[in-house]
This record gives C-alpha cells, sequence and structure tokens, in this order.
C-alpha cells in the first residue's frame, strides 16, 4: 500500500526556520513526482514544492523560491522541505503527495493530479 507521512511542523517565529520530513512506503521515489502543498483555512490548496527523484528535478512556487529547498535522503524513504525565513504567509497545513512520474513542469502544482495524500502537518508561522 502507498502510504506518505508527513512531520516537523510546528510554531516559529518570523524569520524562523523548520524542516518539514515526507516518509513513503509502498512505492518508490524514482517512479513518482512528489509535491508538497498547503492549506490555510478557507483558502484553496496550492502547490508549494515538488521533486522528481528520478532526476532530481525540483520545483517551487514564486511565493517560497528562494526560502524553500526541496530534497531526498539517499534511500529514496524520506523527501524534506527545508524552510526558511518563514513569515506569517507560510501559515498553513503542509501535505506531502504522490503524483505521475511524467507531471509536467506546468501541471506539478495542481492538487488534482496527485493521488495519494499525506495526513499533513501544522505550521504557525507567529510572534
Amino acid at each position: 500500500q502507498v502510504q506518505l507521512v508527513e512531520s516537523g511542523g510546528g510554531l516559529v517565529q518570523p524569520g524562523g526556520s523548520l524542516r518539514l520530513s515526507c516518509a513513503v512506503s509502498g512505492f518508490s521515489l524514482d517512479y513518482a513526482t512528489i509535491g508538497w502543498f498547503r492549506q490555510a483555512p478557507g483558502k484553496e490548496r496550492e502547490g508549494v514544492s515538488g521533486i522528481k527523484s528520478r532526476d532530481d528535478s525540483t520545483y517551487y512556487a514564486d511565493s517560497v523560491k528562494g526560502r524553500f529547498t526541496i530534497s531526498r535522503n539517499n534511500a529514496k524513504t524520506t523527501v524534506y522541505l527545508q524552510m526558511d525565513s518563514l513569515k506569517p504567509e507560510d501559515t498553513a497545513v503542509y501535505y506531502c503527495a504522490r503524483g505521475p512520474l511524467g507531471t509536467s513542469t506546468t501541471n506539478w502544482g495542481k492538487p488534482l493530479l496527485y493521488g495519494t495524500w499525506g495526513q499533513g502537518t501544522q505550521v504557525t508561522v507567529s510572534s
């Protein structure tokens, strides 16, 4: 069975950092796109970052470029999202999800293309 489990969320002050983890099982990262998404109350779920471990291609939303970094471990069992220079606007529940390997650069951030999701982890940026 395909599973994704997020961890690492918490409360952090503006300008601080958090590192989220997405532990995967039941499939190979080499044959998938892994996306990080976030959703704040009353707002649409939006793509934050994505990675294709097959060639380590990465993608970022404009709002997080230069602040967030996506990566995976060498065993290809975990995808990370390093979040630096956090802003209150980053407050949301963060989810990781699995999508097709062939997900294009145009479509990587579309939630409907991802079929399996983790349970989410809360990130709160506040002073």
